[in-house]
């Protein structure tokens, strides 16, 4: 669906490859070095005319959402309009395939889709980089999600520099998440520092700083990394973001889904997503 009918964005799920925090602010946020990563899959949103601006729900995890004003997409939406000066309004359609409070950015790609989609449904035609800005207000995650490709994001994750670390690109992953939602400002306030050091020039010699801190209020994210690096094939083990959600990249895809296969046998409540790096 695409043209002035309607529009349709993929909110690609994202995937903090390695994630080091390297300070905690005055202010308190963080200051992070992170790699950032996208797969092919994600949330669906999509955009149709509309008189204001609605938004409606659906899907496997739409009953964790509320389709209130303070809604990211709604956010979003409200903020394309005011830097725009965009008078028309958009029916919003969202299909929410990710989990919520995952590490994935399920909110922040969900406001990035709806910039780029409604970019282009009112024909205003700003880049990504101006994009990215507007997002910026939104939140930290914001920004790399409206570009969706692999970078390197400093500052509180909002500065980036897009890389192309080689073999990366549709490299196939395992998403997994154990059935369990962490607030991102529990765990980085769980963090007491320790760690240190910059992100390596090669990722796979990272690590993510908010494993301790997030299986502390999450023990079950033990047993799903323990469960990944068993599986055949299995390489770069680690969580994402804040949790819960952990990953694993493979060689092909017939490894990642025998792996896919085993650990739903084995934890049939566990939410997954078998995909490629975009």
């Amino acid at each position: 669906m695409d043209g002035r009918s309607g529009t349709e964005e993929v909110a690609y799920a994202k995937i903090n490859l390695a994630l080091h925090v390297r300070a905690r602010e005055p202010d308190g946020y963080h200051r992070i070095e992170t790699l950032f990563a996208f797969a092919e899959d994600g949330d669906i949103l999509r955009v149709g005319p509309g008189d204001g601006l609605r938004l409606r729900i659906h899907g496997p995890f739409a009953g964790a959402l509320g389709e209130d004003e303070d809604n990211l997409v709604l956010r979003a939406a409200r903020a394309l309009a005011e830097a725009c000066g965009a008078r028309e309004g958009a029916a919003l359609l969202l299909e929410k395939r990710l989990p919520v409070a995952a590490g994935i950015g399920g909110g922040s790609a969900d406001a990035a889709a709806a910039l780029r989609a409604l970019n282009r449904f009112w024909e205003i035609g700003l880049g990504k980089g101006e994009l990215a800005e507007i997002g910026r207000s939104l939140g930290a995650d914001v920004p790399a999600c409206v570009l969706s490709r692999t970078a390197v994001g400093t500052g509180r994750g909002d500065r980036l520099e897009p890389t192309e670390p080689p073999g990366l690109k549709g490299m196939p992953i395992l998403l997994v998440n154990p059935a369990a939602a962490l607030s991102t400002a529990r765990v980085f306030e769980s963090w007491t520092g320790g760690g240190g050091g910059a992100l390596p020039d090669d990722w796979r010699d990272g690590r993510n700083d908010l494993e301790g801190p997030a299986m502390a209020l999450a023990p079950p994210i033990g047993d799903l990394l323990d469960a990944l690096r068993r599986q055949d094939g299995a390489s770069a083990v680690r969580m994402s973001g804040s949790g819960a959600t952990c990953f694993a990249l493979f060689e092909t895809d017939s490894e990642r889904d025998h792996a896919a296969a085993a650990i739903k046998t084995a934890n049939p409540g566990w939410w997954q997503l078998p995909s490629r790096i975009r």
